[in-house]
């Protein structure tokens, strides 16, 4: 069963403040709201109107400034020519596998002189590659990514979704594989991750599409249907299978997201009801049921019974639960008769160590899952068919993360790609008769020798309330503890993602600058399982910025560094983590970058994306939930008069997940309380969209903003400006 996806990584010169002063202050439409007896006052809420010519010209400005400001900055093109020669050293990149029951390899694939990854097949680990689709030779003038796909069991077909700019909407497409052409049809309006789920006839397919293809339409994604789709006929003929409209008594909310899919080791059709909560909402019934003119879907899982994955054999489903169990739990119910009610224990609580979810893979053999500790070691384990017994695998080599991809139930075929901080990732294939690893890459190798001395301290440090959060250090050897170094936080903290230990050279330039890069693994995110998750969660929300205080702090104190030093950068939801490190502690931070940032929380439920997101951040509808929205909202947290450290705040005009006059009002706002003459900029890109789809030098020039923008602002010295003034 498909595992939940939410999108994300991860004494100075100054800009005088006459220069800043050159930009127009935004147009100020006041407005203000009572919830609960309390009165919000919003100075900007006319922000919200993108399409108002003053807003629209406010926003042009100030993105035409910033991109001449940070262009401007010493030292930013030789990041970018770094990051270009990295990508070099590497022939060709691979990621996505999926593989066939036919044993066909279907991927995505990248070489240095790509901008977007192609769609790639092979017939085993040794066949000869073809090409099955290029987005970028698709139609000239126009830039297309891949979104999604999904081959047909078979092999002999693969769905594809297409998008532009960013929007992570547009239209589906089915291609045969043998002929390499496409089916006359297209499916639209299709969103990330809709490229369709084969049914067992390989010939038609399950798949969700939304209401409309604009990315700012608050109704494209409420009532959606799940349809099935038959391979070479015309969209209009499409069956109807889940909803609301086609299953009344399931009671199916408007904001969640029907989706039907055929899970074929089980036999088993399923509709789950996806919003962001992690908990799964789901029904089912036999495939044969397609055939009837109505499903009598049954429930399967419910939201109280804190389900997060499913995966099936044709005897169990196999699934992980938090149901009282902080570091989550495997249990199995029998496939003939699911019932969460009656399923057994497989795999109990581990006191040191959580279940990765995500990582939950069966085979002929037996059910593999991943543990990890800390959020920062990962490991291994095994239970074979029949038994209960659990046994850790020994890996290769120590790993921070690691990620699994099977072929079926029928094969004993795993693959297991690990990595660390500073290690890239490597892949193998699991000899189950040999009890050992064997090395099957698929991208080339390459070193990056530049590296080769960065040290990695894992320390937990105590925040606020005595909880030990975990903190990852990492500098280069010899980097003095003086409180000198230019430090950048990364941090998230939301829907129970980890920040896994990734080798990504483009951030570990920072290093190279005798700077320190920090990733605090703050409360709600998943690195301690679930519980860490629920603790910074809604009312419990101002744990996950608190938390990045503390370890802020904690370099401070120890000499890693010293406020005027420290950088701190979120993107998307860690909009919020980041946004309010900031407004909390001002004097503490030199830098802040939220990125495409929940900037505006109370007003989150007023925009497309809002409604789904209530299971994660709350709704202002209930007092204990609206008083949490209003504590983590940023914009609502800026005081007139104060000191704010150095901000660039971004946007993508396309976005279909933090719509851009989130990060538009923060930085109006900002703006106008700002009093330390330190530079406020906000740049809004009108080609991209959440930051998915991005070119892979949109990717480079993004991280070159952050990376200079901080190293300028923490006194880096070949990134000054000649004069305090950007000309």
């Amino acid at each position: 069963m498909k595992p939940i996806q939410y999108f994300t990584f991860f004494g100075s010169l100054l800009a005088s403040a006459s220069a800043v002063a050159q930009l127009t202050p935004a147009p100020s439409v006041p407005a203000s709201d009572t919830y609960f007896g309390v009165k919000v006052d919003d100075p900007y809420r006319n922000l919200e109107n993108l399409t108002d010519p003053a807003v629209a010209a406010w926003m042009k400005a100030q993105s035409e400034y910033a991109r001449k400001t940070l262009d401007g900055i010493p030292g930013r093109q030789k990041l970018i020519d770094q990051m270009v020669d990295f990508d070099k050293r590497k022939a060709s990149r691979v990621n996505d596998l999926r593989v066939a029951d036919n044993d066909r390899y279907f991927y995505f694939k990248s070489r240095p002189q790509d901008q977007q990854p192609k769609l790639y097949c092979r017939d085993g680990y040794a066949g000869a590659e073809v090409l099955l689709f290029d987005p970028e030779t698709f139609e000239p003038g126009k830039v297309y990514t891949i979104s999604s796909f999904t081959p047909s069991f078979d092999g002999s077909k693969v769905a594809f979704a297409l998008s532009q700019k960013g929007e992570e909407v547009g239209e589906g497409y089915i291609m045969d594989v043998k002929t390499r052409k496409l089916y006359p049809e297209r499916i639209r309006p299709m969103s990330l991750g809709g490229a369709g789920d084969w049914l067992p006839d390989n010939n038609s397919f399950t798949y969700t599409p939304l209401n409309s293809a604009d990315v700012k339409d608050a109704a494209a994604r409420l009532n959606t249907q799940s349809f099935v789709h038959r391979v070479g006929t015309p969209q209009s003929q499409d069956k109807p299978v889940f909803s609301a409209k086609v299953a009344p008594a399931l009671a199916i909310k408007p904001e969640e997201y029907s989706y039907a899919f055929y899970e074929k080791e089980s036999k088993l059709l399923i509709g789950v009801l996806y919003t962001v909560d992690r908990y799964l909402k789901a029904y089912y019934a036999p495939v044969t049921e397609l055939k009837q003119p109505q499903i009598a879907w049954k429930p399967l899982f419910k939201s109280e019974q804190e389900v997060t994955n499913v995966v099936a054999d044709e005897q169990y489903l196999y699934f992980t639960t938090s149901k009282n169990t902080p570091r989550q739990k495997i249990m199995r119910t029998p496939v003939a008769r699911p019932n969460v009610a009656t399923a057994e224990l497989l795999v109990p609580e581990s006191t040191g160590e959580a279940i990765n979810d995500e990582q939950l893979k069966a085979t002929k053999d037996g059910l593999y899952f991943v543990r990890t500790k800390n959020g920062v070691e990962a490991k291994l384990y095994f239970v074979a068919k029949n038994s209960k017994t659990v046994r850790e695998l020994k890996l290769p080599q120590a790993a921070g993360r690691l990620e699994l991809v099977t072929k079926n139930t029928k094969s004993s075929d795993l693959w297991v790609t690990m990595g660390g901080w500073t290690t890239d990732r490597k892949r193998y294939r699991y000899d189950v008769a040999g009890s050992k690893f064997v090395a099957e890459p698929l991208s080339s190798e390459a070193q990056y020798p530049e590296f080769a001395d960065v040290v990695v301290d894992e320390v937990m440090v105590p925040s606020h309330d005595g909880t030990l959060v975990p903190l990852s250090i990492m500098y280069k050897k010899g980097t003095p503890r003086n409180g000198s170094a230019p430090t950048l936080m990364v941090g998230y903290g939301a829907y129970s993602r980890a920040m896994e230990p990734t080798f990504m050279p483009t951030f570990l330039l920072w290093t190279q600058q005798g700077g320190i890069l920090a990733c605090p693994h703050v409360r709600g995110g998943g690195e301690l399982g679930e519980a860490w998750h629920k603790a910074g969660q809604k009312t419990t929300k101002p744990n996950t910025w608190k938390d990045l205080i503390a370890c802020a702090d904690y370099l401070v104190k120890n000499q890693y560094t010293s406020p005027g030093k420290v950088a701190i950068n979120g993107g998307s939801a860690g909009g919020i983590l980041i946004g309010r490190a900031m407004t909390e502690r001002p004097d503490l931070f030199a830098v802040a970058i939220p990125e495409v940032g929940i900037l505006n929380a109370t007003r989150m439920e007023n925009s497309p994306n809002g409604p789904a997101n209530v299971p994660e951040f709350g709704t202002m509808q209930k007092e204990d939930e609206a008083k949490a929205l209003l504590e983590m909202d940023a914009y609502q947290h800026l005081k007139p008069g104060t000191k704010y450290p150095a901000t660039l705040v971004t946007a993508g005009f396309n976005d279909p997940r933090v719509i851009a006059w989130q990060p538009a009002k923060f930085a109006a706002r900002l703006q106008a309380s700002n009093t330390s003459g330190k530079p406020i900029l906000f740049f809004t890109d009108y080609d991209a969209g959440h930051g998915i789809g991005d070119s892979r030098q949109k990717q480079f020039e993004s991280i070159a903003d952050l990376l200079a923008f901080g190293l300028w602002q923490t006194g880096a010295p070949a990134f000054q400006l000649k004069s305090t003034a950007v000309k």
